[in-house]
């Protein structure tokens, strides 16, 4: 089976890797010196990206694992997560805190069908 790479901006890492029709992406925000929200939504305008590159998008959304490094910042997520996604094609989801590096406070990795 053939493996796509879409090359990242750091050495070492894809943007998106897809195999056997399913896409499998990492993002974070563009901007880290935004705040926890703009980072957010940034985080999704990559993941839209990465997802159109690939010939898919959001409706294609398997599953999602959402890094944040404050938990109690959770309902900001959810309203720009719900505002984001829509009513119809919620993948699994789960949030996790953790420490990210540098100024990063949130990063997505998600899996999509082609």
């Amino acid at each position: 089976m053939t493996i796509r790479r879409y090359p990242g901006k750091a050495v070492g890492r894809s943007e998106s890797v897809e195999h056997g029709g399913i896409v499998y992406t990492a993002v974070i925000a563009t901007d880290l010196s935004a705040n926890f929200m703009d980072q957010t939504r940034q985080a999704l305008e990559q993941l839209d990206a990465n997802l159109t590159e690939a010939g898919t998008d959001k409706t294609r959304l398997l599953s999602a694992t959402v890094y944040i490094t404050d938990m109690s910042k959770k309902p900001i997520l959810n309203e720009v997560w719900d505002a984001w996604i829509g009513p119809d094609h919620w993948p699994q989801r789960a949030c996790v805190e953790v420490g990210l590096e540098g100024d990063t406070l949130v990063e997505i990795v998600a899996i999509a069908a082609k």
